[in-house]
């Protein structure tokens, strides 16, 4: 009796609750992505960030859209999906303008048209997704680019959705294949980390808010009974980001201490 009384703030309570964990489902996975692209758009360098992560991220979050056609789960992992395609596009248009900029500021300096040849002794050229060469895919110099291809590529999968949306297995797949996706996210940057035994250029605040978002994510997912590939490839997800912090520890500790004379200007942010 006493319980029952005390619905009319109990029930409100747990809609409240409810709408809060909804809304930190729709945009905290993009909160992790701010710090970065303050810090990128502070130094007006962008080397320290792996471009491949938004690649990843579009990838999933489009096959996310697409399974949600052929087996419908809560709206607010379909709004997140939404939300993270916006949040990479602004992202790759933000490294692009800083790649631009930057090759444009040492062809300024240059004193020759010699100067400006790379290592290879060619004069750098404009890459573009129509020139279709393997070697520069995701490494264009203009964002429409991107866009294009983001565009190609949801259009093509669209399709072949639309046709087999009456098989259970590819639907499935498509779901398996979307989460999976998302959960190799860290993977690029834990390559690029490993291969420059740095982990200068990325923000220690977006790897931290990545494993606590990635971690209320997971929990989100078994306790409201989403498919079980969001589960699996969630817990994954975790995983790889705590061995991104495991990097930038162990870096850290590796790392000489800088004289004073030996400071970079970019060298302090990044941890």
């Amino acid at each position: 009796m006493e319980a029952e009384g005390l619905d009319w703030l109990l029930v409100p309570l747990q809609r409240l609750a409810s709408w809060a964990a909804a809304g930190a489902m729709v945009f905290g996975g993009v909160v992790p992505y701010i710090p970065q692209y303050r810090d990128i758009r502070r130094s007006q360098n962008a080397d320290g960030f792996s471009t491949h992560v938004c690649l990843v991220l579009l990838v999933a979050n489009i096959l996310r859209i697409l399974f949600w056609f052929g087996r419908h789960f809560e709206s607010p992992l379909l709004w997140q999906s939404v939300v993270m395609i916006l949040a990479m596009l602004l992202m790759l248009r933000l490294c692009t303008e800083v790649h631009a900029a930057g090759e444009l500021g040492l062809k300024r300096r240059a004193f020759s048209v010699a100067d400006c040849k790379d290592e290879a002794g060619r004069t750098p050229l404009r890459r573009a997704l129509l020139d279709l060469d393997p070697q520069h895919f995701w490494r264009w110099s203009s964002f429409w680019d991107y866009v294009q291809c983001v565009v190609a590529f949801t259009g093509v999968a669209g399709y072949v959705t639309y046709l087999s949306l009456d098989s259970v297995l590819f639907v499935e797949t498509l779901g398996f294949l979307a989460v999976l996706t998302e959960a190799m996210l860290g993977v690029p940057q834990l390559y690029r980390n490993h291969q420059n035994r740095s982990t200068e250029g990325m923000s220690i605040k977006m790897v931290v808010m990545w494993t606590s978002g990635d971690t209320f994510k997971t929990a989100y997912f078994l306790l409201n009974g989403a498919p079980l590939q969001f589960s699996v490839c969630g817990l994954l997800q975790v995983l790889v980001d705590l061995a991104i912090l495991g990097q930038a520890y162990t870096f850290a500790r590796q790392s000489p201490k800088p004289t004073l004379h030996a400071v970079h200007p970019a060298s302090a942010k990044a941890l």
